[in-house]
């Protein structure tokens, strides 16, 4: 039995997968961030660790002589990604995928598998400046592919979305697989989607019992209230973002997200530069990529029925500016719809996306929110329902802040806001639910910043199950999860 190695193994989320489709844990762990390897450690005890820079690592001594089933590789990204804009890259981080080279020289991996980004075939020499030659791109990339190849192994690369194998998130990335056993690269067959089991999604991974302030309140009610502390007043954009998403997915959507007959949110995010799309969605699609920051957010309006006091049809409650009604347990607030908010900043316009959906990449930066909106019913000419039937259709008449449930009115009076927390974003990524993730293996307990940039760094587990699965099947020797 050969042995397993994740280099840049950061928190865990590539050894997650590949112990699941193994049947027993990896044999060896090396990455450079000393907090990294303490949430590793604490979550793979029986793994070797090595706290050091892959290029000082002697592989042939690590190993100790014995065969390399399989190297998994993921070497920093953000040298690669889109995200970083057009800020100059640095030689050092993007070289760092050479490593495996070195691997394939000296042990000789039956498996070896590379994950980055989609970007990483762009890989290609810089200027004086660090910035890309446009002419020489994929260059080192393809040099990279031939010295595999002249060492005797196949290689094979495609581009795979964690959604399409299982995980809540649609984040996306580019995988190489090389083989010197002999055997085919085989690329796992989807098993979430159209046709297939239908995709997890950001809705899946909230906790619903945790208080969504209102965005209204201030940091002290918040505080009294709820005893969390809460960032008010938003900014301006912030609010802008809300609005868009709020029509979107609220009073604009036929078919609004609910949870449990009470909940329509949408998810949106914060933060990051270089986005103007639309990065609001609903809480019943996969959540967008998580980062190394905290950006996605819940966002839940509050809709109330409308009572109808005169021939006018004019409500009795409040109207939207003004200071919002307390929202307590009272059967009268029906409804509470959501979507989720991303925050990125830098001129984004976008509304936010659904909750039925996966949630989109997470990244390491917290920019992610939840928002709610509430709900109270409308009596005028309809028959009065009960309030966690599904949520219809939106009215036509022009009055703003409406939302028609099965010919019911009902009208905003609130919007809820929280971001997610570090627990919802593992479950994003799709790490089992009891992992690890606010304290070490020296019971050190963690910020949720490092959490959030420990968990934005990952690999989705999904992906690494599906390609050892995939390509090791003849190699595992417990019961695969």
């Amino acid at each position: 039995m050969g042995l397993i190695v994740d280099n840049f193994a950061g928190g865990g989320g590539a050894s997650v997968g590949i112990e699941q489709a193994m049947g027993r844990p990896i044999d060896i762990a090396i990455n450079h961030d000393p907090e990294a390897t303490a949430m590793h450690m604490v979550n793979h005890p029986k793994t070797r660790h090595y706290t050091e820079d892959v290029w000082e690592i002697d592989p042939v001594k690590v190993c100790g002589g014995q065969p390399v089933d399989l190297a998994w590789f993921s070497p920093d990204c953000k040298h690669f990604s889109k995200a970083k804009g057009g800020k100059p890259k640095s030689k050092k981080i993007r070289g760092l995928a050479w490593v495996a080279i070195r691997w394939a020289v000296m042990v000789r991996p039956s498996v070896i598998i590379l994950e980055n980004v989609e970007e990483f075939k762009t890989w290609g020499p810089l200027d004086d400046d660090g910035n890309i030659i446009d002419g020489r791109k994929g260059e080192t990339f393809h040099s990279f592919v031939e010295q595999l190849k002249n060492l005797g192994y196949k290689v094979d690369y495609q581009e795979l979305v964690a959604c399409d194998f299982g995980a809540p998130t649609t984040r996306k990335r580019f995988f190489l697989v090389a083989r010197s056993d002999g055997k085919e690269i085989i690329w796992p067959k989807k098993t979430h989607g159209p046709g297939l089991k239908p995709y997890k999604t950001a809705a899946s991974i909230i906790n619903w019992n945790l208080p969504c302030p209102s965005i209204f309140d201030t940091t002290e009610d918040i505080k009294e209230k709820y005893g969390i502390r809460a960032v008010r007043p938003l900014a301006q954009n912030t609010m802008n973002r809300i609005a868009r998403g709020l029509k979107k997915f609220v009073m604009d959507n036929p078919k609004p997200y609910i949870v449990d007959g009470k909940h329509t949110p949408f998810m949106t995010a914060i933060g990051q530069t270089g986005f103007t799309a639309d990065r609001s969605y609903g809480c019943n699609e996969p959540i967008r990529t998580i980062v190394s920051k905290a950006e996605q957010c819940l966002i839940m309006p509050t809709l109330i029925q409308y009572h109808t006091e005169t021939q006018k049809d004019e409500v009795r409650g409040q109207n939207i500016d003004e200071p919002i009604m307390t929202i307590d347990s009272n059967p009268r607030y029906g409804l509470v719809t959501a979507f989720i908010q991303k925050y990125f900043g830098g001129g984004y316009t976008g509304a936010g996306s659904k909750m039925d959906d996966p949630l989109g990449t997470v990244t390491a930066v917290d920019h992610n929110s939840l928002c709610l909106a509430y709900l109270i019913k409308y009596y005028g000419q309809g028959i009065g329902q009960p309030a966690n039937n599904p949520m219809g259709t939106i009215t036509s008449k022009e009055r703003f802040g409406l939302v028609t449930v099965h010919g019911i009115d009902y009208c905003i009076v609130d919007i809820g806001m929280r971001m997610l927390t570090p627990r919802e974003l593992f479950n994003a990524q799709g790490f089992p639910p009891d992992y690890i993730i606010d304290h070490d293996i020296n019971g050190k307990k963690l910020s949720k910043s490092t959490q959030v940039a420990r968990c934005g760094n990952a690999v989705p587990p999904a992906f690494s199950r599906a390609l050892v699965m995939a390509n090791c099947n003849n190699k595992v020797v417990g019961v695969a999860v």
